[in-house]
């Protein structure tokens, strides 16, 4: 019997051997599983210097405690501020005070000013890669509960976060618009 492996016609196929994404989790084609947490930042550097060692103490604790391979992401993701501008443009609309008026022109000038340089948060990400469920969901349990004693927020990433983080490495940080294309 004579085999062929069968190439796919995108190139993307040939060196991003994803299946899907699905429940906070990459699917490789190998069946493993990427997932992991989002961390809150936190600017630790407007506590007292007694809480700044305190918090970075902790997370040596947490890093050191973790026995697998792992990646620390940090992904930029825009800002639509789009909402908040609308509601300064209604609110100076309303407003009859002039004092007030040029208060809020001045807002929405620098809102205009944030949009137009492309202002991003940065987000940032604790993945591995597992292929056992239950692992991975006893992983992020702990990562949770080990952020959460060091002081920070985490919470498992989600489909819409791991795409971020694709279109971060992938597309050079533009994220793609087009609908999927079914052959």
């Amino acid at each position: 019997m004579n085999s062929k492996k069968i190439k796919s016609k995108y190139t993307n196929d040939e060196f991003v051997p994803i299946k899907n994404i699905t429940n906070g989790m990459i699917i490789l084609d190998n069946n493993d599983k990427v997932s992991g947490i989002k961390i809150m930042p936190r600017n630790i550097f407007i506590a007292d210097q007694e809480t700044q060692n305190a918090i970075i103490a902790n997370l040596r604790n947490v890093y050191n405690m973790i026995d697998y391979e792992f990646w620390i992401i940090a992904a930029d993701r825009p800002v639509d501020i789009n909402v908040f501008l609308s509601q300064l443009q209604l609110l100076y609309n309303s407003v009859q005070d002039q004092a007030r008026k040029k208060l809020i022109l001045e807002d929405i000038n620098k809102a205009n000013m944030f949009m137009d340089n492309n202002i991003v948060d940065t987000e940032y990400f604790l993945l591995f890669k597992e292929r056992n469920n239950d692992v991975v969901m006893k992983r992020i349990r702990n990562l949770i509960n080990a952020f959460a004693s060091a002081g920070l927020n985490s919470h498992q990433v989600t489909n819409d976060d791991l795409r971020i983080i694709l279109d971060n490495f992938l597309n050079g940080g533009q994220t793609t618009t087009f609908g999927t294309v079914i052959g």
